[in-house]
């Protein structure tokens, strides 16, 4: 073919004779960027390769890998060594890079606690942590892990982001494994794919909730920094899987004004709020902020929310001193308290720091429900009974 190709992988090389072939047919072709999964144990701990194959990988296959990805085991055979921790693995990589690859990935999955891998780039370590998944279905996990690998260094990525990037496609590929058969379920490599529709979907849940917004007269519980609310993807873990509108919602009298089209990664501070009541719920995805007083906390009482509260000046010193470290701080106490999730979260404020109201929700359609109840109750289409709230003074 004349097409070539950028980067390119190994599996399971069943024999030294079809280790030799591959060799030869990657030098041929000129393939740099080749990562290389050893395959050589099986998930049951028995050996899949003979010794004479796994000479003939570190001898022949090895020193043409750009990357190569083992396992704890895999690792293990290769160098003889035992793997208890980070600087065993370590060790290990050293030892295999000593072998010929530009790049040693050792996937620290077999480990107990968090499952961190390790990079090893022929100068420095690079650790990437990632949550412990409890599923039966991860058949395929190392294939699927070299396999969008490849597919990152072949769009161009730095090997340090493409791996980040293959970490992160493997943990939802497990986190999405499908239970086939009686044994161990393969992972889900679609699970990507899908991530895209719900990425659409989510924008769109959150386009329609705006617009709900944008025509009820609810200016009146928008506080002095602004609002926003945001919606967080299915098992959201960073602030680039929340949407939330650039820019903040603003208001005009009793008019809500939204600007801009909602983003990704658009507002940290309501994705802290999300991610951690998350963290409690996975279903609690969407979250607003809005204006706190005395008469809006009784007419969330009134609605039938449940409240729980926080106060700042109980915020431990380390955590004051991380930048927006206080919401997520903040909203994990003020569930931990309450011991379930509540409606809303609260804080009375402290010196330079507005209070707030933070209503949530399973979607940005149900915050704004709950939003519309609380005004309901507080009868904020009332400019008498709004001026009994406390309404925010305004610049002339």
């Amino acid at each position: 073919s004349d097409i070539g190709a950028d980067a390119a992988k190994t599996g399971m090389l069943g024999t030294a004779e079809i280790t030799r072939v591959v060799a030869e047919g990657i030098k041929h072709h000129g393939v740099r960027l080749l990562v290389v999964d050893p395959v050589m144990v099986a998930k049951s701990g028995d050996s899949l390769l003979s010794q004479e194959a796994v000479e003939t990988l570190c001898r022949e296959l090895l020193p043409l890998a750009y990357v190569v990805t083992p396992n704890l085991p895999e690792a293990a055979r290769l160098t003889g060594l035992t793997i208890k921790g980070l600087e065993d693995m370590e060790k290990a990589a050293r030892l295999i890079h000593a072998m010929g690859p530009s790049h040693v990935v050792v996937k620290g999955g077999h480990l107990e606690g968090e499952a961190v891998d390790l990079l090893f780039d022929g100068e420095s370590a690079h650790l990437f942590p990632g949550p412990r998944l409890s599923s039966r279905n991860t058949h395929g996990t190392g294939c699927t892990f070299s396999a969008a690998l490849a597919t990152f260094l072949a769009q161009g990525e730095p090997v340090v982001q493409a791996v980040g990037r293959a970490k992160e496609f493997v943990t939802r590929a497990i986190a999405t494994g499908v239970a086939l058969g009686g044994g161990c379920g393969p992972t889900n490599p679609y699970a990507e794919v899908l991530r895209w529709k719900q990425r659409e979907q989510v924008l769109r849940e959150l386009g329609e909730a705006l617009h709900r917004l944008e025509a009820e007269p609810l200016g009146d519980l928008i506080p002095e920094v602004r609002s926003n609310l945001g919606y967080a993807l299915p098992g959201a873990r960073g602030f680039d899987e929340v949407a939330a509108v650039p820019g903040r919602i603003s208001q005009e009298g009793r008019r809500i004004l939204v600007f801009r089209q909602p983003a990704f990664g658009a507002s940290r501070h309501i994705a802290r709020v999300i991610l951690a009541a998350m963290r409690h719920e996975p279903e609690m995805r969407s979250a607003m902020n809005i204006r706190h007083s005395a008469g809006i906390i009784e007419a969330c009482q009134r609605a039938g929310l449940t409240l729980a509260r926080f106060d700042r000046r109980e915020e431990p010193k380390e955590i004051k001193e991380r930048e927006g470290s206080t919401l997520e701080w903040g909203t994990d106490k003020a569930i931990s308290s309450l011991g379930k999730l509540p409606d809303a979260v609260f804080d009375e404020g402290d010196l330079g720091k507005e209070p707030m109201v933070r209503i949530l929700g399973r979607s940005p359609l149900e915050v704004v429900e709950k939003l519309l109840r609380v005004a309901r109750a507080l009868s904020c289409f009332s400019s008498r009974q709004m001026s009994q709230a406390n309404p925010p003074s305004r610049p002339l």
